[in-house]
């Protein structure tokens, strides 16, 4: 399957920034890929024992949920795409927030996400499965993989942020939370250990909520988030005509807090709802309006619906 945009030429200069240290960072992101899911391998073989209680369970859900949102409402929906406005400390806790899932500096992240945007599926595409990966099922295999997870080792460049996010880069908040995204890793996994010692009483029960509200939290929440980049732009519905292969997948709504109506979200990149029928669970979008009713977020982009029913063709997969 090939995307249906035409490819546009490489760009050079502001468009990348070289990686000061590309073996460093891999191997960082090699240590948190892969430690994550040994860790929930360890979990789950204790867990086969008896070792999983209720407990472990509150604080897996509690923190998928609470970071989660963190990178879906903070680093996607605020701070790539300025779907709402707020005051600039929730911004910077959006921020932390997502920082916690251990994807990567908020800045980097976002500089990403707008240049995806800008050249999604063509030349230029930072995880597009359909670029330069071959034809036939050798070719799609590939292009999911580099899509989900092998674009984070394989590149030796990043998105430059003073050309996809010099806004961000003006924020002293965000630039300090983006210069600490080790400390909010670190409290990210703080937060799980110290709720499951109050949970349970006992530093064993800190230690099973670390297992499950942090590693196995952030191997869950990195495959939510990939599976975006490869699977959206792969398999599903596409109700709208974008120019890209981008897809909604319905089964992946919930995990994802609503960032998996994608082929939406392409078709109007700012609004606050991606989920743009009643029927579409989007929890994301439901936190934005509740910050919205108590006074917290304002010039909430949305979409009349008036705007987009017009432009839905024929669904076909």
């Amino acid at each position: 399957m090939s995307g249906s945009r035409a490819a546009t030429p490489s760009l050079t200069g502001p468009e990348i920034r070289p990686v000061t240290h590309p073996f460093v960072d891999r191997l960082a992101s090699g240590v948190v890929t892969a430690v994550p899911p040994l860790l929930l391998g360890v979990g789950v073989w204790f867990g086969w024992g008896g070792a999983l209680h209720w407990q472990d369970l509150v604080v897996l859900v509690v923190t998928y949920q609470v970071v989660g949102l963190g990178v879906t409402v903070g680093f996607h929906r605020l701070l790539t795409h300025r779907s709402f406005k707020t005051r600039r400390g929730l911004r910077a806790a959006f921020g932390a927030l997502g920082s916690a899932a251990a994807e990567g500096p908020v800045i980097e992240w976002v500089a990403t996400h707008r240049k995806h945007h800008q050249y999604s599926d063509a030349e230029g595409d930072p995880h597009s499965p359909h670029i330069g990966h071959g034809t036939g099922w050798s070719g799609a295999l590939r292009g999911l993989f580099h899509a989900h997870i092998g674009w984070v080792f394989r590149d030796a460049s990043v998105a430059d942020e003073r050309r996809y996010a010099k806004d961000l880069l003006a924020d002293p908040a965000i630039r300090f939370v983006d210069r600490t995204f080790v400390l909010w890793v670190a409290l990210g996994l703080a937060f799980p250990f110290g709720l499951g010692v109050a949970l349970t009483g006992s530093v064993v029960g800190g230690l099973t909520g670390l297992l499950w509200g942090g590693a196995a939290r952030i191997f869950l929440l990195h495959h939510a988030t990939f599976s975006i980049n490869s699977l959206c732009h792969f398999f599903g519905k596409r109700p709208f005509e974008t120019g890209d292969e981008s897809r909604n997948l319905a089964w992946l709504a919930l995990p994802t807090a609503g960032e998996a109506w994608h082929n939406n979200h392409h078709a109007f990149p700012t609004s606050f709802r991606h989920g743009l029928e009643r029927w579409q669970i989007d929890t994301s979008a439901a936190v934005i309006r509740s910050l919205e009713l108590v006074g917290l977020a304002w010039d909430v982009v949305r979409v009349d619906p008036a705007q987009f029913r017009p432009r839905l063709p024929v669904l076909r997969s």
